[in-house]
């Protein structure tokens, strides 16, 4: 198969489930067992950078806030949570990768991951069933959705929206409000892992590693953003009126379909 045909299924996998919660860490690592490839983080992380950025015209009233807004005191706590939310999670990962630690590259830890959250999904929606939920992001929110990011950078198929959304979910705050403040943490996430990747890529390259094809990465890096753009404007209205109760059952048969495949 060409590498370009490859390049645009992995970066049409990565724009449908980087902010759907259903992990784009797993879907494109099962892409990449399904396709016998292997790409890099750095690649793997470019791409999410793609995906992230496309989303910034979905927020217009929360950008415009931002900007021209700032001196008001609601505006400011707001960003000073997606603040703090991206400074736990930097903070945590800079643990992390001093340790070591790294995302295995297996289906079976994906499939785990999946189903777990999957029922969690499920198991949460059905807690709040007739609640009444709140549009505030508190701080406690805050720390949380940091933390949950650090879930979903040693879990692959935990999905970093999907931990966040989960934990802003049992925290009390309503669906739209949840979805929003994690893809909005999500971003400078998402575009500093990405820097970090391509700043050691270029100058503290792996000797090991086989060079990277910047005009593939370019190419898989587009298409993830215009099949983002649209996957999460579609969710963004999803979430008006619906649970999240149907992305549970989807991570929950992905997972079994994964479970009965590793023991064939």
């Amino acid at each position: 198969m060409p590498d370009w045909i490859v390049v645009v299924i992995l970066g049409i996998v990565e724009g449908i489930t980087e902010f759907i919660p259903v992990s784009s860490t797993g879907h494109l690592l099962i892409a990449e067992k399904l396709l016998h490839i292997a790409k890099s983080d750095l690649f793997n992380v470019v791409i999410q950078c793609g995906a992230v950025i496309a989303v910034l015209p979905l927020f217009p009233q929360r950008l415009y806030k931002f900007v021209f807004e700032l001196r008001d005191k609601e505006t400011q706590s707001y960003l000073l949570k997606i603040f703090t939310a991206f400074v736990i999670t930097c903070i945590g990962g800079f643990i992390i990768d001093k340790k070591g630690i790294k995302l295995p590259e297996q289906l079976a830890p994906v499939a785990w991951a999946l189903l777990i959250g999957g029922l969690a999904f499920i198991a949460i929606e059905f807690f709040l069933r007739g609640k009444k939920l709140s549009s505030e992001v508190t701080w406690t929110i805050a720390f949380a959705v940091g933390l949950g990011q650090l879930v979903a950078a040693v879990f692959p198929g935990a999905s970093r929206s999907g931990t966040t959304i989960m934990m802003c979910l049992l925290l009390g705050l309503a669906r739209p409000a949840a979805t929003e403040f994690s893809f909005l943490v999500g971003i400078p996430t998402m575009l500093a892992a990405g820097a970090l990747k391509i700043f050691k890529g270029i100058h503290h390259p792996d000797p090991l590693a086989p060079h990277e094809n910047w005009g593939m990465l370019l190419l898989a890096s587009a298409i993830a953003a215009v099949v983002s753009f649209i996957a999460v404007k579609w969710l963004l209205r999803y979430v008006q009126t619906h649970t999240f109760t149907a992305f549970g059952w989807y991570r929950i048969a992905l997972a079994v379909v994964i479970f009965i495949f590793l023991l064939r």
